[in-house]
């Protein structure tokens, strides 16, 4: 079973151009499409392309148009699990020229108050303890009741610490889903920005509390910027099983200098993947299970506490990035439930982020869409 969470969803229109985009003039369109978006959507949507079933948890009123418009592209598989929020999905706007040249306009997104954050979160842990309404669930909601999932939402209990109520309430599930525990290869995929009104630290403490809900879980986390800064400072207790940063990200996860971190995805373009899999090393060390860099034109480097990997970029022509991470992730987790090695899971990532590359605009990949050829991988240690 797998299970996305997208927490700040979007409506992506992406308008493409006839040629370099004007700034500052009159820019013609050549064509303008709409589709559902977000990170964990589309890790959802790729996987269910590649025959997957996939739960999508999201924060939607029930009027939203998000709603309609994912339903209208909705393949089998797909289970989509809305909240029901005040605000609407934000659109965000992507601006594509002939040469792959994208320029995104992303808006922050619909806040969401405490309750909507406590309803984000019981959504999930019920998703991935394949609750849906069965018996024994009176008693978590008892303890829920009680605040467990407001001291949560607003920020009462520290990053990786849970209140006496929240333990209650994951016991109780854990509990009435004793029977139904997670398989081996099943997923929770936790995606994207965060929207405002959401603690900073959300996504560390929905790690902690998956680890109580689902024990066996495995749990990858794709976000950036002060979300996954404060996810790093909650290891090792919210350490995921995968994480996917690019080479600067990577360089500031392992705490190096500015210029260092940026340094490299350049060196890695130069054959120069030492640094990285140091870097990757520091976060596998503090719980990370897989470190999987994306470093662009130079491929991807798993690393594991029993290896390290490289594989190439196959050559493409590149029509836009938009997805192209998000595939990456999509097509690791799909090796991973068919169950591939560390070989096998990077070799399908790195497929799937470059199928994505190589499409237009926001479209994602489906098998079809991959590389005639397999790209080749390394191991480095």
């Amino acid at each position: 079973m797998i299970t996305t969470l997208t927490p700040n969803p979007s409506l992506d229109r992406t308008v493409s151009l006839p040629g370099e985009l004007i700034r500052g003039g009159v820019n013609r369109l050549a064509g303008v499409t709409i589709e559902p978006g977000g990170k964990g959507l589309n890790v959802a949507r790729v996987l269910v392309g590649a025959g997957q079933t996939v739960t999508a948890v999201l924060p939607a009123a029930s009027h939203d148009p998000l709603l309609r418009v994912l339903g209208a592209v909705a393949a089998d598989g797909l289970r989509v699990r809305p909240v029901d929020v005040a605000g609407s999905a934000r659109i965000n706007t992507a601006v594509t020229e002939p040469d792959g040249t994208t320029t995104k306009l992303n808006e922050p997104g619909a806040g969401l108050d405490d309750d909507e954050i406590a309803a984000v979160e019981r959504a999930l842990i019920e998703a991935v303890s394949r609750r849906d309404g069965a018996d024994g669930a009176e008693d978590a909601d008892a303890a829920r009741a009680a605040g467990a999932i407001g001291a949560v939402a607003t920020g009462s209990a520290g990053a990786g610490s849970v209140t006496d109520a929240e333990e209650d309430a994951d016991a109780a599930e854990a509990g009435a889903w004793a029977d139904s525990a997670p398989a081996a290869h099943d997923w929770a995929i936790l995606s994207g920005s965060l929207p405002p009104g959401a603690p900073v630290d959300w996504y560390a403490r929905l790690v902690v509390r998956l680890r109580g809900a689902a024990p066996g879980l495995r749990i990858a986390v794709d976000t950036s910027d002060a979300p996954l800064a404060a996810l790093a400072a909650a290891m090792p207790a919210a350490a995921p099983d995968l994480i996917k940063p690019n080479g600067e990200e990577l360089g500031q996860l392992a705490g190096l200098p500015a210029e260092r971190a940026m340094a490299l995805e350049d060196g890695a373009m130069r054959g120069e993947y030492g640094p990285v899999v140091e870097a990757a090393r520091v976060l596998v060390e503090r719980g990370v299970a897989t470190v999987m860099a994306t470093l662009g034109a130079a491929g991807a480097v798993l690393v594991t506490a029993e290896g390290a990997w490289h594989a190439a970029a196959p050559k493409i022509h590149v029509l836009s990035t938009v997805g192209a991470g998000d595939s990456s992730v999509a097509g690791y987790v799909l090796a991973d439930v068919r169950g591939g090695d560390a070989t096998e899971r990077l070799r399908t990532a790195v497929a799937y982020g470059s199928a994505a590359a190589g499409l237009p605009g926001t479209a994602l990949p489906t098998t079809s869409d991959l590389p005639a050829g397999s790209p080749v991988v390394t191991r480095l240690a």
